[in-house]
């Protein structure tokens, strides 16, 4: 893709995002849900091959079906009140259906079958998008319309899809479709704390972010795209094989790394609510996606594939990939347990 193409697409989503998360006016919002969709299609499509554009297809399907249904219940909302402010939104019909549009947006459970399949058919750079600032515009509208959400839909996606998060990826070698998985798990957890503490949704998906992010820089970095090719770094990037244990114990829930904040504050706002059999079975089926992360790590880490030369190192051309914030992001994803009395606080 040319550069002044890539620009205007790029600054096309920003600004999709940007609207949708400034607008409290439910036109514009609508408006700026499209304009990220639409924007984003050429971006799925950079490498283009058959299966990027059936990936592009699918997700072009999925959330034209979940705009149709949000733009239902603004108009519902609009005739049985009377204006589009979307702070007043009293109708519990209307909420229902915005609150279902916005989980296909996001891929919660039972919408979810897009989600691993699209990943899949794009490069890692699309698919990183598509799981990170893609995320961003949907849940900031749940933020805003969290006093009027009904919390038992809300929690029976959220249950749901932390459910098929950790069955879906129990069998799978390909790690687009594992992180795919293992972000359907994650916006399960922000789901499930929506109603109940808006700021800590917010929490977990900044912490969320960043963990992706840097999932993500180091499989493009390492060029690795199924578990086999992940378990040759050892053999072609020693440090990077320490960094993804890291990482996917970080991913996992696992103290004392930064993915344990969230997990951790999630499960005491729902006890203070007074829900103690939901928060536990959250946390039996993070155990789940736990397993799966620990066989990327098995794999990576712990095992030498076999060779049948003397030398350890094989012969190669050193990376000419820059990955420039990797550095701040592993940090950010791996150490900030400490600052989680100052989180606490603050929300």
């Amino acid at each position: 893709m040319k550069p002044p193409i890539l620009i205007i697409i790029t600054s096309t989503i920003i600004s999709g995002t940007i609207v949708v998360m400034m607008s409290t006016h439910w036109l514009m919002t609508w408006i700026g849900f499209e304009m990220n969709m639409l924007a984003v299609i050429p971006i799925l499509m950079k490498n283009f091959t058959p299966r990027s554009m059936e990936a592009a297809t699918k997700y072009f399907l999925a959330q034209a079906t979940a705009s149709m249904i949000l733009m239902l219940g603004i108009i519902t909302n609009l005739l049985l009140t009377g204006q589009w402010t979307m702070l007043n939104n009293q109708n519990q019909i209307a909420s229902n259906m915005m609150t279902i549009a916005l989980t296909m947006k996001l891929g919660l459970s039972p919408f979810h079958f897009w989600v691993p399949e699209v990943t899949q058919g794009v490069s890692l750079s699309s698919g990183m998008i598509l799981l990170t600032w893609q995320k961003i515009a949907p849940l900031s509208v749940l933020y805003q319309i969290s006093p009027s959400i009904n919390p038992n839909l809300l929690a029976i996606a959220a249950i749901a899809s932390i459910l098929v998060g950790g069955w879906g990826g129990l069998n799978q070698t390909q790690l687009r479709k594992i992180l795919a998985y293992s972000s359907i798990a994650h916006m399960g957890w922000m789901a499930a704390v929506t109603t109940y503490n808006p700021d800590l949704m917010t929490l977990n998906l900044m912490m969320y972010i960043m963990m992706t992010l840097s999932t993500f820089m180091l499989f493009m970095y390492s060029s690795s795209t199924t578990t086999l090719s992940l378990s040759h770094t050892w053999n072609k990037f020693p440090l990077i094989t320490s960094l993804i244990l890291m990482l996917m114990m970080s991913l996992g829930g696992l103290p004392p790394l930064s993915g344990f904040i969230p997990k951790w504050m999630i499960i005491q706002e729902l006890t203070k609510n007074d829900m103690i059999i939901m928060p536990t079975l959250m946390a039996m089926m993070a155990l789940l996606s736990l397993f799966f992360y620990m066989r990327l790590t098995y794999a990576t880490a712990l095992t030498l594939f076999p060779t049948t030369n003397n030398t350890k190192m094989k012969w190669q051309f050193e990376s000419t990939k820059k990955m420039i914030l990797l550095s701040p992001a592993i940090v950010i994803s791996t150490m900030m347990l400490p600052l989680t009395p100052m989180m606490s606080i603050l929300n």
